[in-house]
């Protein structure tokens, strides 16, 4: 298999956008919201930076798609368990 060269992701911009939603995660947490929708909320923000460090820091934005199936494949089983765990504290 022939290696293919590509540009090296931009690790400071990157993390900085992590630490944004980083932030971001703590400042909505602390919103006088619905429980149901702040846990929406900060499972899509958890989920947004979970799906960046994936991406550029584990570098599977440029591996072949087998991999990238075999790294998304337990996200269902996830999502399954999270909504479990919310439907238990309503």
């Amino acid at each position: 298999m022939e290696e293919q060269e590509h540009a090296h992701p931009r690790y400071v911009l990157i993390w900085v956008i992590l630490l944004v939603l980083t932030l971001a995660e703590v400042g909505y947490a602390f919103l006088d919201l619905p429980k149901v929708v702040l846990a929406i909320g900060l499972v899509l923000m958890a989920v947004w930076k979970a799906v960046m460090v994936a991406m550029y820091y584990m570098h599977l934005k440029y591996e072949p798609k087998r991999l990238w199936i075999m790294a998304v494949s337990p996200l269902p089983f996830a999502l399954i368990l999270v909504l479990f765990v919310m439907t238990e504290y309503r």
